[in-house]
């Protein structure tokens, strides 16, 4: 099984004058294209020239190679654009995945990168914005061919910072959680970006044992007999129409000493969606193979975290199944038990996600979670409401969203809240069971479907986070790949972070 692993060897250098990387980065805003770079005089009348004749102008997004001609120590000149937001991190990010692909597009292998301009800044956040964003443009989606290419990747990068300054401590921080926020989310693209056939809801259980046992973990796989011993209907039920039996995968990190304060992270896993009986249209149904982006991003948030070993306990719950249709398979008009013991009418056999999740959220909190966060291509009406642009979300506390909304602030991955009025609970009501899966209308239906998993929450403060627009892409986005993005592994990981930090580290284990 392909699974990303990063080829990329950072240093922390005072200065490029012993290197001859194929390149040299320069962030640029739009006041220093005409202050220039300080490199040589050539090369800052071009870029001048390059302003006048409309082609750079320092704008955010802009990104322009010059060959150096030996005027520098390296072959070529890259031009990163910053617009006005030099003290921004995000805009140094989102400029480092923008110069690395333009780099690989011309089969650069090795940069040093200049992160002095804009004055004051946190070398911390600026390494970590930087490193990030040339791990994260670096991504190439795996390929299946009979003759692979060559992988193209940057091989060597120079982090230079100013003669003379003590910020080396900082800035090796910041490349430290930089490397594991996007290996993390590199690793969840892999997985998504995988073909159902070579992803089952086995495979999906063996690539947990996998990350179990290279940061020693605990995990647990359960069958479809430990399903039914423990009463799992909602994901029995989901699987049942599969040659491919289901499984509930839970994975424990515990970063304290007692087993206390526990979060828990929940992951659809659906590895491939025909819609079962209520069967989707043909054209696009291959998208579906990245119906397992929830459980993708939690183990891109697990391999992140057990990178940085903060001071938090962790449960992660996969529910994972396929969703086929046979004559095994779950109809509409079905009720069935949830482990929590609840009924569950089934009007929509393509409302799957939600009902296996009911068992997870339900799972989670049996193995201690006392905070509830879970990750879901869940609906098709989230790409309406938002587009491809950002990831909804519901929630029972306001207070817990504004902290995992502060952290999307810092990572720059986008994350809009809708809203919990008891009318859209009122929607849920069934007349035969305790609740039903679908509405009988396509309204509200991100929401609906984020407060079905709600009601098996129940008080326990919880948050749905819906990446049915943002966890795959048609193409290339901004900063975002073709297919897989593991958008939410950098915002969840920082959250689990910032809470460690926030808690103090008495409690930490050694």
């Amino acid at each position: 099984m392909p699974v990303w692993s990063n080829q990329t060897e950072f240093v922390i250098a005072e200065a490029a004058r012993d290197m001859q990387p194929d390149a040299l980065i320069v962030y640029m805003t739009k006041e220093s294209v005409e202050l220039g770079t300080g490199i040589h005089p050539q090369l800052d009348a071009e870029i001048r020239s390059l302003k006048d004749r409309g082609l750079f102008a320092g704008e955010a997004g802009q990104i322009e190679l010059l060959p150096a001609y030996h005027l520098t120590s390296s072959r070529y000149l890259v031009l990163a654009g910053l617009g006005d937001q030099a003290a921004s991190p995000a805009a140094w990010r989102e400029a480092s995945v923008y110069a690395v692909r333009a780099m690989l597009k011309r089969k650069l292998r090795s940069a040093a990168i200049r992160l002095d301009a804009g004055g004051g800044p946190d070398w911390r956040d600026r390494a970590q914005a930087v490193a990030e964003g040339i791990l994260l443009g670096g991504y190439r989606m795996p390929t299946f061919r009979r003759e692979p290419s060559e992988a193209n990747v940057l091989r060597e990068v120079a982090l230079l910072a100013p003669d003379g300054a003590d910020v080396r401590g900082r800035m090796e921080e910041g490349l430290r959680v930089a490397q594991a926020f996007a290996e993390g989310t590199n690793y969840a693209r892999d997985l998504t970006n995988l073909p159902g056939n070579m992803l089952t809801p086995e495979g999906l259980a063996e690539e947990a044992r996998e990350l179990a046992k290279l940061h020693g973990l605990e995990c647990t796989v359960l069958d479809e007999n430990d399903l039914a011993d423990l009463g799992m209907g909602g994901l029995a039920a989901v699987g049942q129409g599969s040659e491919h039996p289901p499984r509930m995968i839970a994975l424990r990190y515990q970063g304290r000493k007692t087993w206390s304060d526990v979060v828990g992270l929940v992951g659809k896993g659906i590895t491939f969606d025909t819609g079962g009986i209520s069967l989707k249209k043909a054209d696009g149904m291959e998208e579906m193979i990245s119906d397992m982006g929830g459980a993708a991003v939690l183990l891109g948030v697990l391999h992140a975290v057990c990178r940085l070993r903060p001071a938090v306990n962790l449960v992660a719950v996969i529910p994972a199944a396929e969703n086929m249709p046979s004559g095994k398979a779950l109809k509409p008009g079905d009720v069935i038990t949830a482990m929590s013991g609840h009924t569950i009418e089934v009007l929509n056999t393509d409302a799957e996600g939600r009902i296996i999740l009911a068992d997870g959220i339900t799972y989670a909190k049996k193995l201690g979670a006392v905070k509830l966060i879970d990750v879901a291509t869940l609906t098709g009406a989230v790409l309406v409401a938002l587009g491809d642009v950002a990831t909804g979300a519901v929630t029972n506390n306001e207070a817990f969203f504004r902290e995992l909304l502060a952290a999307a602030n810092q990572t720059g991955e986008k994350l809009w809240a809708f809203p919990n009025y008891p009318e859209y609970h009122d929607m849920l009501k069934s007349d035969v069971a305790d609740i039903k899966n679908a509405t009988s209308h396509r309204k509200a239906g991100s929401i609906t479907g984020g407060l079905f998993i709600g009601f098996f929450a129940g008080d326990t403060p919880w948050i749905h986070l819906d990446t049915g627009g943002t966890a795959w892409l048609l193409s290339e986005k901004g900063i975002e790949p073709k297919g897989g993005t593991g958008t939410m592994v950098r915002t969840i990981a920082h959250w689990l972070c910032e809470t460690a930090s926030k808690d103090g580290q008495a409690d930490r284990l050694p």
